[in-house]
């Protein structure tokens, strides 16, 4: 009695810490600055929308949110194809040394992005990298392969090896063996790893913040913070933007839910 209590309790109190802040965000479209200010968690005296209206004719907001979906899908391509070669390479080395590359690996998750953002800001203005999508997008692939050999090794070693043994004897190479067999049996994998990574790259702002200056190279994080002025900050566009800039991920959840839900339940069962 007492655990299904603090357990319904905990997932009451979890659930409104989610609801509330999404509500005021929600309702805060619909809202004047004045309003928000005044009672941010009641409904609009009078519902508008003023603020869609202005983002929409914005023209700078929807630059950036093409920004941001061009720099976000190559990301996370280029970091899935990679990611894919070098955890499937891993998997298949049953040695020192595929352990040896995956615990390197993995150490990239241990050190924050925060900590090399002047040798990289000094690299890619050297290398005449900033203000540039290749340079943001390299930036992303770089940030984010560790994340993404960490989870899809796992699941490439969940694939037996008598399967990868009968491709060979067959004279199967190397590079056929991970395109016809273990690429299409990770699919869940690699839908769940796309879901993750995305969101990752779309809502980053460190790297945009520190490599792009120029107002038609923002993606649309960075693009935000033009709403935040030095005296005094437009939260209806903010809610408004923020709301706005969440429907690609939902979209991209939604298309992807049965490979997310099949990549987390990958390896759960076996026998």
């Amino acid at each position: 009695m007492i655990y299904k209590v603090s357990r319904w309790l905990g997932l009451t109190i979890f659930s409104l810490l989610i609801i509330i802040p999404t509500a005021i965000v929600v309702l805060g479209t619909f809202k004047t600055d004045l309003e928000i200010y005044d009672s941010p968690m009641a409904l609009p005296l009078n519902w508008t929308l003023d603020n869609y209206r202005r983002l929409l004719d914005d023209g700078e907001i929807l630059t950036n949110f093409k920004n941001s979906i061009f720099v976000t899908s190559l990301s996370v391509l280029i970091t899935l194809i990679l990611a894919s070669m070098v955890s499937f390479a891993i998997a298949r080395m049953m040695n020192v040394t595929g352990k040896v590359l995956f615990v390197l690996f993995s150490l990239g998750l241990a050190i924050p992005g925060q900590v090399n953002i002047i040798p990289i800001y000094l690299l890619f203005n050297d290398l005449g990298l900033t203000n540039t999508y290749h340079g943001l997008i390299a930036v992303n692939v770089v940030a984010t392969l560790p994340i993404s050999v960490f989870i899809l090794t796992s699941f490439f070693k969940e694939i037996p090896n008598e399967m990868y043994e009968v491709a060979s004897i067959d004279g199967a190479t190397h590079f056929k063996v991970y395109r016809s067999i273990a690429l299409p049996l990770s699919k869940p994998a690699l839908g769940a790893t796309s879901i993750f990574l995305f969101v990752i790259c779309w809502n980053d702002l460190l790297f945009p913040l520190l490599l792009i200056t120029e107002s038609a190279k923002k993606t649309l994080p960075l693009a935000l913070l033009d709403y935040r002025g030095e005296y005094a900050t437009s939260f209806s566009m903010i809610f408004t933007a923020v709301l706005v800039a969440s429907i690609p991920m939902v979209i991209m959840y939604l298309a992807m839910q049965k490979s997310f839900v099949a990549g987390l339940t990958a390896g759960a069962v076996k026998g």
